[in-house]
């Protein structure tokens, strides 16, 4: 395809699998993207080694002009001689495609590397590096930088022209940029009247330095998150670490421009530092992230982008993934071909350049020159801040537009999210083998086994939607957490929707509950606040017992004798050891549900202030408490064979063996420190569960076929 009818750029990061990056780079070349901007971020990955491996991977097509830019390398860190090489090793792979910006990066990054740092001197070093480079790729020598010894002479051919751009947002850096530099680089989180401040600036001193400011090309990082709706992707951008850290670190001048306090800065700030990233995110209002960010459907990132581009002057659109995976990439690449489709906005892009003729004539005349240039709805953008309809982002009707079907949808995936339904087998389990225990002793009765399953059951749910508020609210679960749940994290269900849906399941659970204590007695309100407190109380207060290494015991005791005894009783009106006995097996698999994943997440559960039994255990002791338990398993439901506590037919349950084996398999590589093998270790172990439980059920069942 060719290029796009009006440029437009990807930014990543150096971060992930480099073939991903690759792939989507190839993606936006073939869209007629104009290029990948690809910036370090200490301390990852480096941006050179991810710039170089993609322009290798484009080096066979030699008639795109797709470019591929490094934004930007810091000649603190690197010295200009060696960035000069670096340059002239791209440029070869990639001739006359290569871009190169130059910013000196946060101060503190260079303080923690020991690296001193002057603003001052400063933007004299990145002056200096420009000219350098040149100098170099032009194949001539620098004089030694220890006077005596030998100048520096370049041992590379004289290069392809390589545009040099100064990133940084200081007032000098941007005069830097006018004087001397072929394009300037705006950092993420800026607002539109910031850049447009910010461009007239470049502009004007490019004049003064008698250049035209056309020859210096603008180029701005657009942090963008999409989503099927604008609500939910503004939901999620609030509950994103990276995002709540970059409002905290928004200047007082963006602020200013954009018509913000810093107080509200300081605020989310100092809940960001307190790590309570579920209170951060509550403080950030929606217009904040439509001011410094882009937010919404692949159609609003177009329209966004399009006013940066309209408003500003802004040459370069780059799309920035807030988060850099698979969905949002494409996402992003679809939204920058709508942007190029986009109709023209003449008249803004008119009242930009007559602005930028204003300041280049007189500065103090250039306002009244803007006014008389632009139209009245133009005047009202340039000085009524984020609130003027030329700077409003894409409204949120087109959510409520959603067909009564289309909604209907949403919150049916959103309840299914939440109620993690393919979980339920933890809790129907052990009801089904009550109800088979019942069956072989001529005890069962339909009514009350399918009242302690529903009972069962919903306050499982209630406990799963619990435990997603509370996780939420703590930081342990985040949108790019693998195997939480996105309901309340993408808006998809509030909080407040989920406390109340929760509450639901609990009092549904309880109405079914009377039915049993009218059926069996008062035993049956002991077992059933047993069950209600357990459920709340796993991640809400005042126990929030997942939290204090409590988690597995109490899961095991709840999901296994409580549940099995229980729904045994609930069924036959009596109590029977042999119950207990059979509760063991089942709630040991439901025990090690819980400890695999909690062996998995040793590292984010640590990180978010949470003690469970395996950060308690350490690795290795957490990971013979796992085999401990799914071993146990096998080993209780032999002995009780072994002993006739259990009939012979319930041995059918090793048959569940090759499950078995997979999960050890697993725990023994991740425990060589191999973590993707237990990437789903607590999937695995529902699967061994489940198997477990069918055939021991049906072994119970079996026995009561077969003559004594």
């Amino acid at each position: 395809m060719g290029a796009l009818a009006r440029r437009v750029g990807l930014g990543l990061a150096a971060r992930g699998d480099i073939s991903d990056v690759i792939d989507w780079t190839r993606r936006a070349r073939d869209a007629g993207l104009d290029s990948v901007w690809i910036h370090d971020s200490y301390f990852e990955r480096d941006a050179i080694t991810y710039g170089s491996a993609i322009a290798g991977a484009l080096a066979t097509d030699k008639e795109s002009p797709f470019r591929v830019a490094l934004g930007a390398v810091n000649p603190y860190t690197r010295h200009p001689v060696v960035l000069a090489m670096t340059g002239s090793a791209l440029d070869e792979l990639l001739p006359e495609r290569i871009v190169m910006g130059l910013g000196t990066g946060l101060p503190l990054r260079l303080a923690q590397m020991a690296i001193p740092y002057s603003p001052t001197e400063a933007v004299a070093r990145v002056g200096t590096t420009i000219d350098q480079l040149r100098a170099l790729w032009a194949g001539e020598r620098l004089p030694s930088g220890t006077p005596g010894l030998p100048p520096i002479q370049p041992m590379f051919p004289p290069v392809h022209r390589i545009p040099l751009f100064v990133a940084a947002y200081r007032k000098e850096f941007v005069e830097l940029a006018g004087q001397k530099a072929d394009g300037y680089l705006a950092r993420p989180c800026e607002s539109i009247p910031s850049l447009r401040g910010i461009l007239e600036r470049l502009r004007a001193s490019a004049v003064a330095a008698g250049r035209d400011p056309g020859d210096i090309e603008s180029a701005a990082y657009l942090l963008s998150l999409v989503d099927k709706t604008r609500r939910e992707a503004l939901n999620r951008a609030k509950r994103e670490p990276f995002v709540i850290y970059m409002m905290s670190v928004l200047g007082d001048v963006s602020l200013r421009r954009a018509g913000f306090e810093r107080e509200l800065r300081d605020r989310i700030a100092a809940a960001w530092r307190a790590e309570d990233y579920h209170e951060a995110g509550k403080l950030i209002p929606d217009d904040l992230l439509d001011a410094f960010m882009l937010c919404g459907t692949r159609d609003d990132i177009a329209e966004r982008a399009m006013a940066f581009h309209a408003e500003t002057g802004l040459d370069l659109p780059l799309l920035q993934p807030v988060v850099q995976e698979e969905t949002q990439a494409i996402e992003l690449i679809e939204a920058a071909r709508l942007y190029a489709q986009l109709p023209s906005r003449a008249a803004d892009r008119a009242g930009v350049a007559a602005a930028a003729q204003a300041s280049t004539a007189d500065r103090a005349g250039e306002a009244a020159a803007a006014q008389v240039s632009t139209s009245a709805s133009e005047r009202e953008v340039a000085v009524a801040g984020p609130a003027a309809p030329g700077l409003a982002a894409p409204g949120l009707v087109g959510d409520r537009r959603l067909s009564l079907a289309e909604r209907g949808r949403r919150r049916l995936g959103a309840a299914y999210e939440i109620l993690r339904p393919f979980a339920y087998t933890a809790s129907a389990i052990p009801v089904l083998a009550g109800g088979a225990l019942a069956v072989v002793d001529s005890r069962f009765s339909w009514l009350p086994f399918l009242a302690a399953l529903a009972a069962g059951m919903l306050l499982h749910s209630g406990t799963n939607v619990i435990n997603e508020i509370y996780d939420v609210r703590k930081g342990i679960d985040k949108i790019n957490s693998p195997r939480a749940s996105h309901a309340v994290l993408k808006g998809r269900v509030s909080e407040r929707g989920a406390y109340a849906f929760a509450l639901a399941l609990f009092v549904a659970a309880s109405a079914v509950g009377v039915y049993l204590v009218a059926l069996r007695g008062p035993a049956i309100i002991a077992l059933g606040l047993l069950g209600l407190v357990a459920g709340y109380t796993y991640t809400a207060p005042p126990f929030q017992y997942k939290y204090r290494a409590l988690g597995v015991p109490v899961v095991f005791l709840m999901m296994g004798p409580l549940m099995v005894v229980g729904s045994y009783f609930a069924i036959t009106a009596t109590w029977d050891a042999h119950a207990l006995v059979l509760s063991l097996p089942v709630g040991l698999l439901v025990a090690a549900i819980l400890h695999g994943n909690e062996w998995r997440d040793i590292s984010e559960d640590t990180r978010a202030g949470i003690v469970t039994l395996s950060s308690r255990l350490g690795r290795d002791w957490a990971h013979y408490g796992y085999l401990g338990l799914v071993l146990g398993a096998y080993v209780t439901l032999a002995l009780a064979v072994a002993v006739r506590w259990l009939p012979p037919t319930a041995a059918i349950a090793v048959l569940s063996l090759p499950f078995l084996a997979q999960v050890v398999r697993s725990a023994e590589l991740g425990a060589t420190g191999q973590a993707r093998a237990i990437a789903m270790i607590d999937l695995q172990t529902a699967r061994l569960h489940f198997a477990f439980g069918l055939l021991l059920v049906g072994g119970l069942l079996l026995s009561r076929l077969l003559p004594a």
